[in-house]
């Protein structure tokens, strides 16, 4: 990693970028698309509460001038899908998880993937709760498509076990065509690669325009 990358001037430099868009007179254009309204802003995962401070400060300006806003925390909807849960289900997967780690730890790991994915991946996953926040909030705020925006945050507290290029294929075309921008924790891989949490493999697979 580089400051000149990930540095905060990069982050600042990156979110002026993506407020400028938003706000453009003849409205949001985050995308070239007219149909397809996704945008991904990277960020050092080490500098999360500086991103979160400088997304809390664009989210204020934009309210205050007359735009709908919804931060939408996949950590949260997670530990929603958890909590419907039966009671003890979550003690059971911790425990079998600490089993397997003390006789094979990547055996550990891949278990838990396993359990984990069942409520994070395909459309039925993390996806449908999206969707269904998305509806709600238009529903109780009438949305003018060019003075809205939906952020995708919180997306570290899924690794491993989370691909956002998937989340974006199965949300396309069910957001209302409103700007989504999804806040990625990660690395940059040439142009449009990017590595989750600079640990993951990079994931080429990315329609969305990328904000540097």
């Amino acid at each position: 990693m580089t400051a000149t990358l990930f540095g905060h001037p990069s982050l600042d430099a990156a979110i002026q970028s993506l407020r400028s868009d938003l706000l453009d007179e003849g409205g949001a254009k985050i995308s070239t698309m007219r149909n397809y309204r996704f945008a991904i802003l990277p960020y050092d995962p080490s500098e999360e509460f500086a991103l979160r401070t400088r997304i809390r400060n664009l989210t204020d300006e934009l309210k205050a001038k007359g735009w709908q806003v919804l931060a939408a925390s996949l950590h949260q909807l997670f530990l929603n899908r958890l909590k419907a849960e039966e009671p003890g289900m979550v003690e059971r997967l911790i425990q079998t998880e600490r089993r397997l780690y003390a006789r094979d730890p990547d055996r550990a790991l891949n278990h838990i993937k396993d359990k984990i994915a069942l409520y994070i991946e395909g459309p039925g996953g993390i996806a449908q709760d999206v969707i269904q926040l998305i509806d709600g909030f238009t529903q109780k705020h009438p949305c003018d498509p060019n003075k809205t925006l939906i952020l995708l945050c919180r997306a570290g507290s899924l690794y491993p076990f989370f691909r956002s290029s998937a989340l974006l294929k199965h949300i396309d075309g069910k957001t209302q065509n409103l700007p989504v921008v999804l806040l990625y924790p990660g690395e940059r891989h040439g142009l449009k690669a990017l590595s989750f949490m600079g640990e993951l493999s990079s994931d080429r697979d990315y329609r969305p325009r990328i904000y540097w």
